[in-house]
């Protein structure tokens, strides 16, 4: 149905971690996303307007994850998916969040989680 948006390999630093250790140095995460928007209005006009900015999308990305302190990878990537659908309007968002050399013998450790904005639609009011 929709189309999709990849934003892969965005390296950057962080506070992230439960360890002493973790709260004090920033360590590297890496996030990828996958964007789930309808491209057909740019494809056809060539305009920037008509599409999602990915470029400010990203931005804001980066002033969300440099600025953070967050214990977990999951917490920092339901961040990042509601600044998406949330802030953006993306209908659809998969963000995933690396931690290289979190594991011994490991690239990194990681998480992926997708979000809608039916996650964070206000609950309905009861009379």
């Amino acid at each position: 149905m929709a189309d999709v948006i990849e934003i892969r390999n965005l390296r950057l630093r962080t506070i992230i971690g439960v360890n002493d250790w973790e709260r004090r140095e920033r360590q590297d995460v890496v996030i990828h996303l996958r964007l789930y928007v309808d491209t057909r209005k740019a494809g056809q006009s060539d305009r920037l307007e008509d599409t999602l900015n990915y470029r400010t999308l990203t931005k804001a990305v980066i002033r969300l994850v440099e600025g953070s302190r967050f214990y977990l990878v999951e917490k920092l990537a339901e961040e990042i998916a509601r600044l998406c659908v949330v802030d953006f309007q993306v209908p659809e968002v998969e963000v995933g969040v690396e931690k290289p050399g979190a594991l011994r013998f490991a690239d990194s450790v990681g998480v992926w989680i997708r979000r809608s904005q039916a996650d964070y639609a206000p609950p309905p009011t009861t009379r």
